[in-house]
């Protein structure tokens, strides 16, 4: 199956740019404030694969003096419309050279690695951890394996029964409801052991995983996400720092 970059499509940035955090997206992001707090320090971060600044406005709520940036350049033009005192950075084919190494406390990646070939993951994680000031922290969340072979508030993969004999390095696809456009979107199968291969190869160490489950008590017609988690979250330190 051939992968395409769903999210580098203007017309999924226009329908993505409304999107703030409904059903399944609220587990995703309800433990960061909470992980970032134990884990890090400063103010310094930087938001990779920022998308429509989402991530990034949810950075600054928490206090943080934060920088978006993204490879596709509709995703960083609704960022900029939504929010034209933030700083949102276009990443001409992903290049981090341009950005300052060692100047953020942390570096957030929310879905970004659900999209990056797994040839790429540890090249990738390595040029973020140079961006990375002493002490800093890699905090990274994707999607886990399950999201692709179960039903959730705010996703279905029902269509694409293929997801079940996927592999790690396949695409699988599936369709989030919670927006306009109902085209799947393509994302590369990675299992923990790959991610820990990833981290180790670009030489970060893993502190720690979090697995976050609904709790059951938000107001939010839960599906499988009581029991399975949908999302796994990655915090990791350069072994230089």
């Amino acid at each position: 199956m051939e992968f395409r970059n769903t999210y580098d499509d203007a017309a999924y940035a226009e329908a993505y740019a409304k999107l703030e955090f409904p059903g399944t997206y609220y587990v995703a992001y309800r433990d960061l404030p909470a992980i970032l707090a134990e884990h890090a320090k400063g103010e310094s971060a930087l938001d990779f694969g920022c998308g429509t600044g989402r991530s990034t406005r949810f950075l600054r709520r928490h206090g943080y003096e934060a920088v978006g940036v993204d490879i596709s350049a509709d995703m960083v033009r609704h960022a900029r419309a939504a929010d034209p005192a933030g700083d949102y950075r276009l990443l001409p084919d992903g290049d981090l050279g341009a950005l300052p190494r060692g100047a953020y406390d942390v570096v957030l990646s929310v879905f970004t690695f659900d999209n990056i070939p797994a040839e790429k993951k540890p090249g990738i994680l390595g040029g973020l951890a140079a961006l990375l000031a002493a002490g800093g922290r890699l905090v990274f969340l994707v999607s886990s394996p399950e999201i692709y072979t179960h039903e959730w508030a705010s996703f279905s993969s029902r269509d694409f029964p293929e997801n079940r004999a996927a592999k790690p390095g396949d695409v699988v696809r599936c369709v989030n409801t919670a927006i306009a456009d109902a085209r799947p979107a393509d994302d590369v199968l990675c299992t923990d052991a790959g991610y820990r291969e990833a981290l180790a190869a670009a030489g970060l160490e893993l502190l720690a995983t979090y697995r976050p489950l609904a709790r059951g008590d938000e107001p939010i017609a839960w599906v499988n996400e009581t029991t399975i988690a949908p999302w796994v979250i990655y915090v990791a330190r350069s072994r230089a720092g």
